[in-house]
C-alpha cells in the first residue's frame, strides 16, 4: 500500500482561520453547517458575492453565531479553502489505497482523478480550488510537497527534491486549471479538456521524472 500517511499528516505550519476552534461534536457540526452553507452560496453566485449575512440567511443561523467562528467574510473563505484541501488530500488517500501504483505516473494521476472526483461532488469546491493556492512552508503548493515524499517513499530518493516539488507543483497546476476549465464548460466535466489535462500533465512531468529516482525503496 502506499505511504497514505504521507498525504494525511499533519499540517505543523498551516495558519487556523477558525476564530473560535471547536472542541465538542455539535460544535464542530455546526461549523460545517456554516461553510456547507458557504459552499452553496461560492457555487451560486461565486466568492466575490459572498458575504456572513448570506452565510448566516443559508445556514439558518444568528449572525452572531457566525461572527463566533469568522471575523469577516475572508475568513470563511480561508476556512473553505481549508477544508476543501483537507478533503482533496483524503480524497487521494483513499484513490491511493485502493489502486496498484506501479510508476510515479499512477499516483500523479490519483491526485488528478481525485481532484475531477471533487469537483463533482464537493459545492464549492471548483470556485474555491480555482482561486489561490495555499503554499507549504518551502514555497511549493502543499500537495505538491505531499505528492513528491509519496513518489520518494515508492520509487526511490529523487536527485534533487526541491526540483521534484517544483515540477510536481507546476504539473498539479496546469491540470487544475484545465480541469477547472472542463468543469466551467459543463456541469459533468468536458471530457476533451479532463483527456487533455492528464495527457499534458505527464508529458510534462516525464522528462523531469525519468531516471531522476535513485535506487527504488518499494517493498
Amino acid at each position: 500500500m502506499p505511504h497514505i500517511d504521507l498525504i494525511l499528516g499533519a499540517d505543523h505550519g498551516r495558519r487556523r482561520t477558525v476564530r473560535t476552534e471547536p472542541t465538542q461534536r455539535r460544535s464542530t457540526q455546526r461549523l460545517d453547517t456554516l461553510l456547507d452553507a458557504a459552499a452553496e452560496i461560492t457555487d451560486e453566485l461565486g466568492f466575490e458575492r459572498l458575504t456572513t449575512q448570506m452565510v448566516a440567511e443559508r445556514a439558518g443561523a444568528s449572525i452572531g453565531t457566525v461572527y463566533r467562528y469568522f471575523p469577516d467574510r475572508v475568513a470563511v473563505l480561508h476556512a473553505l479553502r481549508e477544508r476543501s484541501v483537507e478533503r482533496f488530500r483524503l480524497r487521494i488517500a483513499e484513490r491511493l489505497a485502493s489502486v496498484s501504483t506501479d510508476d510515479w505516473w499512477s499516483i500523479v494521476e490519483t491526485a488528478l482523478d481525485a481532484c475531477i472526483d471533487l469537483h463533482r461532488e464537493e459545492p464549492g469546491f471548483s470556485v474555491v480550488h480555482g482561486g489561490d493556492r495555499d503554499l507549504a512552508d518551502d514555497g511549493e503548493p502543499e500537495i505538491a510537497a505531499r505528492m513528491a515524499s509519496v513518489i520518494e517513499a515508492e520509487f526511490g530518493e529523487a536527485s534533487d527534491i526541491a526540483e521534484l516539488r517544483f515540477r510536481l507543483g507546476v504539473a498539479l497546476e496546469i491540470g487544475g486549471s484545465l480541469i477547472n476549465r472542463a468543469f466551467t464548460r459543463d456541469i459533468d466535466g468536458d471530457p476533451r479538456y479532463l483527456d487533455e489535462a492528464k495527457r499534458i500533465v505527464r508529458e510534462y512531468l516525464e522528462p523531469h521524472l525519468a531516471g531522476r529516482l535513485i535506487a527504488s525503496n518499494a517493498a
